[in-house]
Formats: C-alpha cells, structure tokens, sequence
C-alpha cells in the first residue's frame, strides 16, 4: 500500500506513524508546503518570545524520518485527480496512490476588510507565518490585535515580551464571550490590565489605512477611532483549507465532509483534522473541530480504518487548555458561558482575583457533575472525566476537590475556602471536606 498524505501537522504525522505501527511494509509519503519537517504548532508563539529555539519545536530529530522510512516531500499539491489516483505538486512531479489522507487543516479566516492585503497584516496559524511577524514587527512601536479568543491573547502577548504595545479589538462587551461566563472573562481582563494592554470591548476594525510603500499605517474601529499602527494580527477565526480538495470530486461543505470513519464520498480518500467536517457529529458535539488534541485522535484513528480495522470516531469529554499572560486556564465537559436550562453552577474565586473554579452540574438530583473551568489552578484531566462520566453527585465532587489537583508542590491549597463557599451558596447540599490534595485522605 502506498499512503499519502496531505500535510505533516500533528494530524497528518500522528496518522503516518500509526500506520507505520499497523502495517510495517506500508510505503508512506508525506506532502506539505508549509516546511520540510514536523513541528510543535502549538508552541510558534515561544519561538518569537525567545523562549524556544526553532529546532526546540521540532519533536522529531531529522534522523527520525529515515529511521522510520516515512518520505518528506516539501511542495504543494495543487491538484487531485481522484478518478487516476494522481497529485499533481509544483514542482512538476507527480504522486500516485492508493489510499489518501487530506489533513490539509486551516487558513486565517478573513472578512473583506479594505486594506487587508497590506504587508503587515497576517494571522498566526503557521510557520510562515511566524516569520512573517518576526520580520514585520521589527522596530515597530505598536500592533492592533484583531479578536478575542485564544489567538488574539497569544498574539498581544507576543508583541507585549518585546516591548511593541498591542491594542486589542473585541467584537464582545468581554472577552472570550461566547466561551467564557462574565466572572471568567474579568480575570482575563486583569490580565491584559496588568500587563498595560488597552482593550477595545465592543469594537471591530472597520478598514485598515496603507502607507505610499503599501504598509499598514493605522486601523478605523467601526467606534470611528483611528488607532496608528505598524502591524495587524487578525485573530477572528480560522477556516478549513479547501484548496486542494475543490480541485476534485470530493464534496465539501465548509470542510471536507466525512462519515464516522472519517472517509469522504470517494473511496481511498479521507480527511481528518482541522479541515474535516463531520456529516453527522454526535450529540453535542460540533462538525468542525480545529484542536490540538482532536487533530491527533483524529489522526489516530482514521490510521486504523486505513489500513483495513474500521474505526468510528469517538472524540470523548470534551476538554482544552490555554494561557492568558500568566493565567492557565483548563475547561473539562459542558461549560457554556451564558445560564443554560437545567444546569446550575457553583462559581469560587480566591480574593486576589488570579484563582476561579466554576463547577456546572444538573439542577435536579442527584446533581451530577457535567463541567468545570479552572483559572490559576490545575486539575487533574483523568479525574475530571471520570467524574462527568460518571456523572458524580456535585456534593461528591466538592468534598474529594484535593483529588484532582495537581498545582505544584508548595502552591496554595484551596479546597477547604472552596468547600465553605461552596456550602454558603448551596446549604442544602453542604459537605465536608473528605479528600484534599496528594489524594491523602482527611481523618476524623
């Protein structure tokens, strides 16, 4: 068998090495644009803070491709012909395969703002992307950070580590509010208040101004305001990339559409990732899922439908985690931003406004637990799930609290100030504190 695959992130490389693992005689070649290695997509923003070199993001040594007879071409594939089983790539060449994995993932989600296509506007999804901003925000003194979410707050603290001054635009009167309750989104915005970031809440750019060289000079806010600039960073979203898969039969929608197996309409052909859009998502869930972690179960698992053992998709609870500046924040399960019928939440937060727990169960009994969000403390992921599988009585949760925590050793405990607070709000399902953490039981 001859697999290839479109794209070498976690997906696409995940993918490749579980076939490695399945079917050891498989050829496996491996096609991206975007550089000639696999590398930590997640960690580009520790490269342009000097936290990390280049190389410290590569998870694999160079040897590593060879070693594992996986073949490395860097071009883009610019079109597919399903009908021949033929690539065609740029640099003149050609591909045949038997099977094909499309994991192509995003692009920068643009709206048509005038002036977009001026040097220094970009979003941060990519390598070259990173190098773009590096080159473009050298000696500047100020960017405008368009959008709310995780990659505008990466993005503002990139340019705060080196000394630029970022001014973010929310579309939101908070940030982050389709995700996170008001009591959330204000310890972020502590964050970006102790950093001296400015905050536009309420605000979206309007048009962005050039200068005679065709370099961005200053953002229009839709407020009327003209905020001088050097550089924009456009964090309003990412799209799947259809590039390659418009060239042919395959059907699409907003992503490349896939069964549970995560196929497409053409037989050999499958797509996993940030481009793939669940025809039938399981309840609950969405059709497009651009993560990390749902990239590699991805890539997991349509590795074992191809090589012959049919495996339907299962992401799980859900789960992600993030830093904003010096704020880490996790969420487990369902855990809407705004009051949701039928669930009720218990929300503790420590009077330095840098710790929060927000606990969401059902509001009939037995009051099971459904989510958490967590600011300014770790809880232990297997734990968490296990509670919301096992839909555990909200009461039982907060009194084995210390079970899940694994915050540093030395770092301020908190479950007995969150239990109190917990049976002040709710007296009628108070509780003693039973378990605290190092899962060391309390005696009586």
């Amino acid at each position: 068998m001859h697999l290839v695959i479109i794209g070498n992130g976690i997906t696409g490389i995940t993918c490749a090495l579980a076939v490695r693992r399945l079917q050891p005689d498989a050829r496996i070649t491996i096609v991206s644009s975007e550089s000639a290695h696999h590398y930590s997509r997640t960690a580009l923003m520790y490269v342009y803070m000097g936290h990390l070199r280049a190389q410290d993001i590569k998870p694999y040594g160079d040897w590593f491709w060879d070693e594992n007879r996986l073949s490395l071409v860097h071009a883009t594939a610019t079109a597919l012909n399903t009908a021949e089983k033929r690539i065609t790539l740029d640099n003149g060449t050609t591909l045949t395969y038997d099977q094909l994995l499309l994991a192509t993932g995003s692009e920068s989600r643009l709206y048509g703002w005038p002036g977009q296509h001026l040097a220094g506007v970009q979003g941060l999804y990519n390598l070259p992307d990173l190098e773009a901003m590096t080159r473009d925000t050298h000696g500047i003194s100020r960017g405008v950070v368009v959008g709310g979410g995780l990659i505008g707050v990466e993005l503002a603290e990139m340019l705060h580590t080196r000394g630029i001054e970022p001014v973010v635009l929310v579309r939101d009167s908070r940030y982050w509010g389709t995700v996170l309750p008001p009591e959330e989104a204000n310890l972020v915005d502590r964050q970006f208040e102790e950093n001296h970031v400015p905050v536009r809440y309420g605000t979206e750019m309007r048009e962005i101004l050039g200068d005679a060289q065709g370099r961005v000079r200053a953002v229009v806010t839709t407020a009327g305001e003209e905020i001088p600039c050097q550089w924009v960073g456009l964090a309003t979203g990412v799209t799947p990339n259809l590039t390659l898969a418009k060239t042919s039969t395959i059907e699409t929608d907003r992503g490349i559409l896939v069964d549970e197996f995560l196929k497409t309409n053409v037989p050999g052909v499958y797509a996993a990732g940030d481009c793939a859009q669940h025809r039938q998502p399981a309840a609950g869930e969405v059709p497009i899922e651009q993560l990390w972690y749902t990239g590699r179960m991805q890539g997991e698992t349509v590795a074992h439908s191809i090589c012959g053992q049919p495996t339907p998709y299962r992401r799980g609870i859900w789960f992600n985690s993030a830093k904003f500046f010096n704020l880490e924040y996790q969420t487990y399960g369902q855990a809407p931003a705004a009051s949701t019928e039928g669930l009720s939440s218990f929300y503790w937060e420590h009077p330095g406004g840098r710790t929060a727990l927000r606990i969401y169960f059902r509001s009939v009994a037995p009051h099971a637990v459904v989510g958490f969000n967590a600011l300014g403390l770790r809880l232990r992921q297997a734990v968490c799930e296990n509670w919301i599988r096992q839909q555990a009585p909200v009461g039982t949760v907060v009194a084995h609290l210390g079970a899940a925590n694994f915050d540093p050793e030395f770092f301020p405990q908190h479950e007995k100030a969150v239990v109190a607070d917990f049976n002040r709000q709710f007296p009628a399902l108070a509780v003693a504190l039973k378990q605290r953490k190092g899962l060391f039981s309390i005696k009586n």
